[in-house]
């Protein structure tokens, strides 16, 4: 006996419900206000060539602490996935925590960045920017929040200059490259590094997102816009899709020289869990990570695995350590209406602690 039963009225109703959808999203995207990148208020209280620091407006109706709380992002996509849309941002809800936030906005690289360096980004420009929100704030320490590869730079700096970070948060953060399930990892293990950043100089944006996408392919291509004419009569839903679209493809240029080293080293030989990287002229040894550290992962990410994430517990010497884990992809945390009620009071209740 069948399941069910194709008859041509079935089909005829699911082909008008179909163009039903696809006319109500051709009027939802024509009448779509523009698509925001960044909405919390702020002011930029430090610049250093294409780089930006952000000081977001403090919640001053809340208990504030008395540390302040940078925020490094990735140098790949934009940092405005931290402060996504109004109700779903990181950030907001740090500030309704009590928590005094700013945000590095590394900008786009040119060709006049082909040079840059790891040591440039670390021990120059998030060094000046920790420096600067010290000054402000008359400290010698700050509480810094790290964002996928920017919470690998938050571990490099903050094993450089432990005397400057007083508690640290790594979120969906990629430790180990070489875990079994590290898709990334075994992606890169055959791509010679030299001959791609000799060749390109910077690394288009356009090829890392393209790199992302082939990591599942039929998710991020196939199933994704199938499942896309679902939702084109909601407007909310169709403008939080087009706003992550937005998001996924504002991919800037990677500095090559930084893009070399990060590759090489951390990706491919895996340096940063033997203590082999070195920024500058100095080696990166977690070791020296001796102040309390909150490591939140997500348990279905398909480009930080648990299991690289979770490397950071057992490679520095902090005696506080804390793991979060969150049930949700690798952006979930980010832009899940669960993860803003969970990640910032959770992060806000450790510092606060702390």
């Amino acid at each position: 006996m069948a399941f069910f039963e194709i008859t041509p009225e079935a089909i005829a109703a699911e082909l008008l419900e179909m163009q039903n959808k696809l006319s109500d999203g051709a009027i939802n995207l024509a009448s779509m206000d523009g698509l925001t990148s960044g909405v919390t208020a702020h002011d930029i209280v430090f610049e250093r060539d294409k780089l930006r620091l952000l000081h977001y407006k403090r919640n001053e109706s809340v208990t504030q602490n008395t540390t302040p709380l940078l925020i490094v992002y990735s140098l790949i996509n934009r940092p405005y996935l931290a402060d996504f849309s109004k109700g779903r941002s990181l950030v907001q809800g740090l500030l309704d925590a009590g928590q005094d936030v700013y945000l590095i906005d590394w900008g786009y690289p040119d060709a006049n960045d082909r040079f840059t360096s790891l040591d440039d980004y670390l021990n120059g420009a998030l060094d000046a920017c920790v420096d600067e929100v010290c000054k402000r704030h008359n400290t010698s320490q700050l509480n810094m929040l790290g964002i996928c590869q920017g919470g690998t730079f938050s571990l490099c700096y903050s094993a450089l200059y432990p005397a400057k970070i007083r508690n640290l948060v790594t979120t969906v953060t990629p430790v180990d490259f070489h875990t079994p399930d590290n898709m990334l990892g075994h992606w890169a293990k055959n791509i010679n590094t030299d001959k791609l950043v000799d060749t390109l100089g910077n690394i288009p944006g356009h090829v890392i997102s393209r790199m992302f996408t082939t990591l599942r392919p039929y998710r991020q291509i196939a199933q994704k816009y199938r499942c896309l004419v679902d939702i084109m009569d909601d407007t909310a839903a169709l403008k939080k899709f087009m706003q992550l679209e937005k998001w996924l493809f504002d991919s800037p240029d990677q500095a090559g020289e930084a893009f070399r080293q990060f590759l090489k080293d951390i990706v491919q030989q895996n340096k940063l869990i033997t203590g082999q990287v070195v920024i500058g002229t100095q080696a990166v040894d977690l070791k020296q990570i001796n102040m309390p550290v909150f490591n939140v992962y997500a348990e279905q990410d398909n480009l930080v695995p648990p299991a690289s994430a979770k490397a950071i517990g057992e490679l520095i010497s902090s005696e506080d350590y804390l793991e979060l884990s969150f049930n949700s992809g690798h952006i979930g945390p980010f832009v899940s209406g669960k993860g803003q009620k969970i990640i910032p009071a959770a992060i806000a209740q450790w510092l606060n602690k702390r």
